[in-house]
C-alpha cells in the first residue's frame, strides 16, 4: 500500500503479513479521496477510522493535513503497527484498541468523517449496527458523513441515513448522512 497524496505522497508502507487485514486498494482509496477532496479541507476536519487495520486510511488523512484522527481496531498487532508508522511519519493519530461496536457505544466525540472498513464477510445485521450507533449517539458533526467500505455482494442501500454508494472493483463505499 502507498500514501497517494500530501506530505508523504508516494510513501510505500508494508504491513506485516500476519495482520488480519484487507487494506483498501490504492485505486479505491484514490477515488474515495478525490470525492472527499471536493467536500472538505483536510486540515480543518476530524476523522474517526473504525476497523482501521493497517491504518491505511488514517495515514492518508494525516498525510493530507488532518490532525484530529482517531484509529480504532481490536487487534493488538494492528494497533502496534499503526503506532509504529505514526511515530515514524510523525503523524498525530490517537490509536485506541477496542472493538468498534463497543467504541461507538461509549464515544462522545463528534467527527466530520467516520470511515468504517469492517470484514467483508460480516453479517448484514452487524453492518447495520454501524450507522445505527453513529446516528443514535449523534457522532457526526454538521455536514458530516459516515462511509462504510464493503463488498459488492453486500447491499446497504436499505439502511436508514443511506445517501449513495460508489463501486470500485470488488469494493463499495456506502455513504450515510444526517437527514435534513
Amino acid at each position: 500500500m502507498r500514501i497517494i497524496s500530501g506530505t508523504n505522497k508516494g510513501k510505500r508502507i508494508v504491513a506485516p503479513k500476519k495482520l488480519p487485514v484487507r487494506p483498501t486498494t490504492d485505486m479505491a482509496k484514490e477515488a474515495l479521496f478525490n470525492i472527499l477532496n471536493n467536500q472538505y479541507y483536510f486540515n480543518e476536519i476530524s476523522v474517526l477510522d473504525l476497523f482501521s487495520g493497517t491504518g491505511n486510511i488514517s495515514f492518508e488523512f494525516a498525510s493530507r493535513g488532518t490532525e484530529k484522527i482517531v484509529s480504532v481496531d481490536a487487534d493488538y498487532g494492528c494497533i502496534k503497527f499503526i503506532n509504529h508508522i505514526s511515530k515514524e511519519l510523525d503523524f498525530n493519530i490517537s490509536i485506541i484498541k477496542s472493538d468498534a461496536f463497543s467504541y461507538l457505544e461509549k464515544a462522545s466525540v463528534k467527527s466530520n468523517i467516520i470511515f468504517a472498513d469492517p470484514p467483508y464477510d460480516m453479517s448484514l445485521e452487524d453492518f447495520s449496527k454501524i450507522p445505527n450507533l453513529v446516528f443514535k449517539n449523534d457522532l457526526l458533526l454538521e455536514n458530516g458523513v459516515l462511509i462504510i467500505e464493503h463488498s459488492k455482494y453486500t447491499d446497504l442501500s436499505q439502511l436508514e441515513h443511506f445517501s449513495n454508494q460508489r463501486r470500485y472493483g470488488v469494493s463499495v463505499f456506502s455513504f450515510f448522512e444526517k437527514s435534513s
